[in-house]
């Protein structure tokens, strides 16, 4: 008597990766569709030779949608999404492998791989002069105003200017590599009059002005690993007649009369003579003539 027996494969085993855990550095400017993890380091095998499907998730709030895989068969991990080092510099991906689909009925066996992610800062932005505004809350984004300043005509100045709203001064808002910021001006430098200090940024004289015209400078800041990363503020200085003495009123204390029931905006009266306005007089010994 021969009997023929046949042994049928049951689904006893789990799906198994080589590398459950794997970390990733992955660098802020990276294109899209870029292969962040290959799939021959997340495919999964199953002793019961089922074909594996596999699912990614992400367990970090509001980085959804940056990383997917190829497909439900091809596990590779890639960038789906433009990265922003100043949204997010990390999360965790959760990659599952099941030996049935998603939706199957039967029995599934399932194994989990966990992938961390690193973001890695890019110089991907020009330097910043500060102080600066943040337009519509986006970090990326930093507005400053123009630099103002004043000079004597005909007076040489040997200390650095003095600018409005503060010292002429850039940054690499790329902060994590923090570039070097070198300062030249680049335009409105008529004769040659001022210069700017290459690491501080300090404008001086290097020659006496002796005419009224005000200078419009163009400073520019550039990084120095990348000539091509600058920025140019625009400086403008005032020239302006030397004036030694502060202004002073004409009076320490003036009096003034107003009546009951007069409309808003109405005259106030000298004290004492009700037909004439007072008049608060300012004078300057510089300006003896105005």
């Amino acid at each position: 008597l021969e009997i023929l027996v046949t042994v049928l494969n049951e689904n006893d085993n789990s799906p198994v990766f080589a590398q459950p855990n794997l970390t990733r550095d992955v660098p802020e400017d990276t294109k899209v569709n870029t292969a962040i993890v290959a799939r021959e380091e997340l495919s999964a095998t199953d002793a019961d030779l089922d074909t594996i499907y596999y699912e990614l998730t992400t367990t970090v709030q509001d980085t959804d949608g940056y990383f997917a895989i190829r497909g439900v068969n091809n596990p590779e991990i890639y960038l789906q999404k433009v990265l922003d080092y100043d949204k997010f510099n990390s999360t965790t991906l959760l990659l599952y492998a099941r030996d049935r689909p998603v939706t199957s009925p039967e029995l599934t066996n399932t194994a989990t791989a966990t992938i961390t992610i690193a973001i890695k800062q890019s110089d991907t932005r020009a330097p910043w002069f500060l102080p600066c505004s943040h337009l519509h809350n986006d970090t990326g984004v930093c507005i400053s105003s123009p630099y103002s300043g004043r000079v004597n005509i005909s007076e040489m100045s040997v200390e650095p200017l003095l600018l409005e709203p503060g010292p002429l001064y850039a940054v690499d808002p790329d902060y994590t590599i923090s570039d070097r910021i070198v300062y030249s001006i680049v335009g409105g430098n008529t004769d040659e009059v001022f210069s700017v200090d290459a690491d501080t940024g300090n404008i001086t004289m290097n020659k006496i002005v002796t005419s009224p015209d005000s200078f419009l400078l163009q400073v520019m800041a550039t990084q120095v690993s990348n000539i091509r990363k600058y920025s140019v503020a625009t400086v403008e200085i005032k020239v302006i007649n030397k004036s030694d003495y502060p202004p002073y009123f004409e009076k320490g204390i003036y009096n003034g009369t107003v009546f009951v029931g007069l409309p808003r905006r109405s005259f106030v009266y000298q004290a004492g003579d009700p037909s004439t306005p007072l008049v608060i007089t300012a004078m300057d010994k510089d300006f003896p003539d105005v």
